[in-house]
């Protein structure tokens, strides 16, 4: 592991199910099919946000599939999204983790790897996982191959820092509380969606704006806002001390 030409790449080399993808896809056609029919009682301008909130969510998957990748080398790591790259020298990682993935499914991944720096931001690296991987135990043995390649380079054994372990702790408690907040909102949004459309059907005056803009948004507010203050709340279970 400690050659110069030292280099390994992680993409895309398992296919997503086919049960799987054939779901998103037939949901995503009809949501789409749906909504630009001519003959729908809702008008353009409030069928135009689920339209291109689809339309972004196709181009992003095929940008992942297309760029996604790990690539680590003698000066560092590179973890290549759907728009850009981030570019990590060995000196700047803190540590190399395996942690679980927000949903345990059957046919995915369960298990990602992340990079975290010195500030306590994490990076997940694309493709790095036991799904493309040959399950939990070839991930830890990349991971492994990682880390000891790394200390290699940066000319320090791996330590864990108190200091450290406290901003990485408060940064995932802010983070999942932002996704909570989102994911309260998108169900307002929702919720909102059905009450507009029972407006359209029955007749009376659409409040598009108020219904899918402001209602979300003060929900969002109210919600991020409890959310971030009892933080301490939010730490994931794996990060939490014993």
């Amino acid at each position: 592991m400690g050659e110069v030409g030292f280099r390994r790449e992680y993409g895309r080399r398992r296919r997503t199910s086919g049960r799987r993808f054939g779901f998103i896809v037939m949901c995503l056609g009809n949501a789409l099919f749906q909504l630009t029919r001519d003959h729908h009682v809702m008008p353009w301008r409030v069928r135009a946000a689920p339209i291109a909130l689809a339309l972004t969510i196709l181009g992003w998957a095929a940008l992942l599939h297309w760029r996604g990748r790990t690539v680590a080398g003698p000066d560092g790591i590179t973890a290549y999204g759907p728009l850009r790259a981030r570019r990590f020298a060995w000196p700047d990682v803190y540590d190399l983790r395996i942690e679980p993935g927000p949903a345990q499914r059957t046919d995915g991944p369960r298990w990602f790897a992340y990079l975290y720096r010195d500030d306590g931001r994490r990076t997940r690296l694309p493709f790095l996982d036991d799904w493309q991987l040959p399950g939990l135990y070839g991930l830890r043995t990349e991971v492994g191959a990682l880390r000891e390649a790394a200390a290699l380079r940066r000319g320090a054994a791996w330590e864990r820092r108190p200091e450290v372990e406290q901003r990485i702790r408060r940064r995932a408690a802010h983070h999942k509380a932002w996704q909570r907040a989102v994911t309260g909102a998108v169900v307002v949004l929702l919720v909102m969606l059905l009450v507009l459309f029972t407006e359209a059907l029955s007749g009376t005056t659409l409040r598009p704006v108020l219904l899918l803009v402001c209602v979300p948004a003060a929900s969002f507010t109210l919600l991020a806002a409890l959310l971030h203050w009892r933080w301490e709340s939010q730490v994931p279970r794996h990060l939490r001390e014993p």
